[in-house]
């Protein structure tokens, strides 16, 4: 194994979730404060998932393994997932982690509308959503034992959450607000990229493997999220960035260097969003209350962002698993 090797598997073994790490003083970070009469839920840890006696052997089975999906999504990587994501990559410390992108909200407010697709969406449909997008895949069918492994998982990291509660803290990756500001900077945020974040994900945004095996995922190309994803929005990037990253020194960056990072990144080309229609600023418009606040469909450097037709390394454009929804009871 080469040096650079070893220091890049010596990283990712220290690598912890930030805001975990919060209360430790040696961690240069603030988290935000929580918005008056928020609920704040701690997920449950392993090991108490481990000491339940009240679960039974069987469930635990299923969670354990719906864990171990969640942590390392690249085993199905080929029939589920054609990028180098995994799902703990943007949902930090096993998706339980408030301010990391804490999933178990899902398992408490679904069945709920949802903007981005148009209708109403259950968890497993919320889950596939992740596959399509993030992991520029096709998920497992709903009901599988993959499926069924993943939404008990979910749900199990909401034990004793309160179900429909809607002012959750530290749920997303929205603290910095949605208004991109007037003066982020592109040749900013590549200074950043090259200080903070190039050691990890590469001078070309390609990541880092070792043995074959991803160590830090790519931030874009062929093997990184696609334009549909969630963190493709320029204000879910910054969020994150500034409060997850970067690794081993979270909360490091200011405000504006995290806006200006997470444009810089989302103004490199990656897979083609699943909607496509053929004509990137179409899509744009038809989907607008997504890309508004993605750099998707508009001109830099005299192209047009996302007019192509690449998938990566996904043989196809739109996976079944993205499907419309009519609800007709008369």
């Amino acid at each position: 194994m080469t040096q650079a090797n070893a220091l890049i598997l010596a990283l990712a073994a220290t690598f912890a979730a930030p805001a975990a790490l919060a209360a430790d003083a040696r961690v240069p970070i603030k988290l935000p404060a929580y918005k008056d009469g928020a609920y704040v839920h701690q997920a449950p840890t392993l090991d108490e998932l481990m000491r339940d006696e009240s679960l039974h052997p069987e469930l635990r089975k299923v969670i354990l393994k719906g864990r171990d999906l969640f942590e390392n999504t690249q085993q199905l990587r080929g029939k589920y997932v054609f990028n180098d994501m995994s799902c703990s990559n943007c949902h930090i410390g096993g998706g339980g982690y408030n301010w990391s992108g804490p999933v178990w909200p899902a398992a408490t407010t679904l069945p709920d509308y949802r903007g981005k697709n148009g209708h109403v969406n259950s968890l497993e449909e919320r889950i596939a959503g992740c596959f399509a997008y993030s992991m520029n895949g096709t998920s497992p069918v709903y009901g599988s034992d993959e499926m069924l492994a993943l939404s008990a998982y979910h749900q199990w990291l909401a034990t004793k959450a309160p179900v429909y509660e809607r002012k959750i803290g530290g749920r997303g990756f929205n603290h910095l607000g949605n208004k991109i500001p007037e003066d982020v900077s592109y040749e900013a945020g590549q200074s950043v990229y090259r200080d903070n974040c190039a050691l990890c994900h590469g001078d070309d945004g390609a990541g880092k493997k070792v043995d074959g095996k991803v160590v830090f995922p790519a931030l874009w190309g062929d093997t990184s999220y696609n334009w549909g994803a969630g963190i493709a929005r320029v204000y879910t990037a910054a969020s994150f960035i500034h409060l997850n990253m970067p690794l081993g020194k979270p909360g490091s960056l200011s405000e504006k260097e995290a806006w200006n990072v997470a444009w810089y990144i989302n103004s490199q080309e990656r897979p083609q969003d699943p909607r496509y229609t053929g004509d990137a600023r179409e899509t744009r418009e038809k989907h607008l209350g997504f890309h508004k606040h993605s750099r998707y469909g508009t001109e830099f450097n005299g192209k047009v962002l996302g007019q192509h037709d690449n998938t990566g390394e996904k043989p196809f454009l739109k996976p079944e698993s993205l499907k419309s929804r009519s609800f007709n009871f008369d």
